[in-house]
């Protein structure tokens, strides 16, 4: 069974939103400092890559409940939660979107149990973002990453280089308004996660992920980078969250998002982000391009 909805809409305020919950300062998502970016093709703010992947949560949450698949989840121990996507357009504020996941498809591959879904998604009938979203019981990227003889990451300087591995280190805290916002900024009901009369705060799994934009912008700017003559857009973003670690979260609880470029793959990053002694919440393969490289 596919499901098709085009029932959404972002408008500045759902970019605001999100953009401010995640502190994202990308000059594409800014209502006025879009106009600074050099030979700029999209007339206006565009909506956040993190902010659709949220949207993809939400329906996909809503068909795994309507096709009684949390069982096959929890039976099969599929912890990790994996998005898989390439971005082929952009969103701007206005535009109808829709959300078209395939029938799901149960694999056991190398002792790797895998439910997944294709799915696309469309702003007024032209492709935006097409890709894969898998529950699996092993992680399906950089699966082979090991922090656990790290260093004390709470005692290095927020934005500074590992010496012993030269990740870039950025830190940020868990907020639950924070995350209730980028909820309010994705149509998600917030209350599904957070309920302070019934003591429930439960993260949703793209928030932690979506502060990877505020990692690489940062990193970005301490390397003096230009954004307004060399801005850069998303391309794919591959990662794969822990929901069992996931669960343990709370509020204030930090989070070291460690960032590196791959060496065989120029604007491709390794990412990142550590919760409790050093595991991994999430790990992820982020590459972008030019704006440059998408005029030509």
């Amino acid at each position: 069974m596919n499901i098709e909805d085009t029932d959404f809409c972002f408008e500045q305020i759902h970019i605001d939103v999100a953009r401010n919950a995640t502190d994202d300062f990308n000059l594409f998502h800014d209502p006025h400092k879009w106009l600074r970016i050099k030979d700029n093709p999209f007339g206006g703010p565009i909506v956040l890559g993190f902010q659709l992947e949220s949207l993809i949560e939400k329906k996909i949450a809503d068909y795994r409940h309507q096709n009684n698949e949390l069982a096959l989840i929890a039976g099969n121990r599929l912890r990790f939660s994996n998005y898989q996507f390439t971005f082929a357009n952009v969103v701007k504020p206005g535009q109808k979107v829709s959300v078209e996941i395939k029938q799901s498809q149960f694999k056991i591959i190398d002792d790797n149990a895998v439910l997944s879904n294709r799915i696309s998604v469309k702003t007024d009938g032209k492709l935006a973002l097409m890709g894969f979203k898998k529950e699996s019981a092993k992680a399906l990227f950089l699966a082979e990453a090991d922090f656990s003889d790290l260093s004390r990451l709470q005692d290095l300087d927020d934005r500074s280089y590992i010496q012993e591995n030269g990740f870039f280190l950025k830190r940020k805290f868990m907020n639950t308004s924070n995350a209730k916002n980028f909820l309010c900024g994705t149509f998600f009901d917030q209350s599904l996660y957070f309920d302070e009369l019934n003591d429930k705060a439960d993260f949703p799994e793209i928030f932690p992920c979506s502060l990877i934009s505020s990692a690489l912008l940062e990193k970005a700017m301490k390397n003096h980078h230009d954004f307004e003559k060399e801005p850069m857009v998303y391309t794919t973003h591959k990662i794969t969250l822990d929901r069992s670690l996931l669960s343990k979260l709370k509020s204030n609880d930090a989070l070291h998002m460690l960032i590196k470029e791959l060496p065989d793959e120029p604007d491709s990053y390794e990412c990142y982000g550590l919760i409790h002694d050093n595991q991994i919440l999430y790990r992820g393969i982020i590459s972008l391009t030019s704006l440059q490289n998408i005029l030509e």
